[in-house]
């Protein structure tokens, strides 16, 4: 076996970084040069713009002054620090843009699970059931169509080949009857979501506490968050929350005892200043998801009526 290529991790403040960059794109190592900003060094143009000559057998590309030999091997890759950073259309045209942040739809999902999990295990241990019996149903029904393909491409006179005629056979048998219990998994997997959609609005409304917490880093970069952290908070409010017979007064104790210790962790860790501006944007937040607040008077309220250019 060749000997596995390692990365090289490299940084456009190293003073050397170009020459680590051709000697990798010569013999087809992998970079990654990490923590770069909105703004890219021109030195990389030709290798984003993939402006790669090829001679004879051989590719070569020129970086800086510099013509070299590119390898087919060779693999570029860049990171930043920058939350949700927006990139000029220049520069996202040549690069492939992947943001790892967790999206509002994906986190509510995420939440949903946790708190069916701790409030009705069954239901969940049955949903996630559910979703392995589909899998499944999924790969044995392209097993089956697989076998039929085979049998029919091998045998010439089908009709005179008993052994593939009991193949097909069982085939058909075994895909009805897993099309029958697909059908009855679709009709148990209607009452569990059903029994599921009481639990959404407390997962809607903490996926968009998380994201509040998320805007304390355009005040200070040192407010950074993570979604464990935040996860493990939201586990143990639901462990600390009141009983109630009533499943209302129960998503209500959840909801308040969540909020709240939201606020306490998180004022710890802020300035007092910024105290004041996280219970301001905590309350928008909140009048946000309850669809209590009009945007156009925020809007106002944030300009004092300056028009943005909207």
């Amino acid at each position: 076996m060749g000997k596995e290529k390692q990365i090289k991790i490299l940084k456009f403040s190293e003073p050397n970084y170009l020459k680590y960059l051709e000697a990798s794109i010569r013999n087809g190592y992998p970079v990654l040069i990490e923590n770069v900003g909105i703004e890219l060094e021109p030195a990389i143009e030709p290798l984003l713009q993939k402006q790669i000559v090829k001679r004879g057998s051989s590719y070569t590309i020129k970086i800086g002054d510099s013509v070299i030999d590119y390898s087919m091997d060779f693999k570029f890759y860049m990171t930043t620090k920058h939350r949700n950073p927006h990139y000029l259309p220049e520069v996202s045209t040549k690069v492939t843009l992947l943001n790892f942040m967790i999206t509002y739809e994906g986190l509510s999902d995420q939440l949903l699970g946790i708190v069916v999990a701790k409030e009705n295990q069954e239901l969940e241990m049955a949903k996630e059931q559910l979703v392995i019996d589909n899998a499944k149903y999924k790969n044995k029904l392209h097993e089956i169509e697989n076998q039929i393909l085979e049998v029919l491409d091998k045998s010439s006179e089908i009709l005179n080949d008993a052994s593939a005629i009991e193949i097909l056979s069982s085939a058909s048998v075994l895909s009805v009857d897993i099309g029958k219990k697909q059908e009855a998994a679709k009709i148990t997997e209607a009452e569990i979501d059903e029994a599921r959609i009481s639990y959404k609005p407390i997962a809607a409304r903490t996926a968009g506490l998380f994201f509040c917490i998320q805007d304390l880093a355009n005040i200070d970069p040192m407010y950074q968050y993570s979604l464990p952290f935040f996860i493990n908070l939201f586990t143990q409010a639901i462990a600390d929350a009141p009983q109630a017979e009533e499943p209302d007064e129960r998503l209500n104790n959840l909801n308040t005892e969540f909020l709240s210790s939201l606020y306490r962790n998180i004022c710890r860790s802020l300035f007092e200043k910024d105290k004041a501006i996280f219970s301001f944007l905590l309350s928008i937040k909140l009048l946000e998801l309850d669809n209590q607040i009009d945007m156009r008077e925020f809007r106002f309220l944030l300009t004092g009526g300056v028009s943005l250019g909207e």
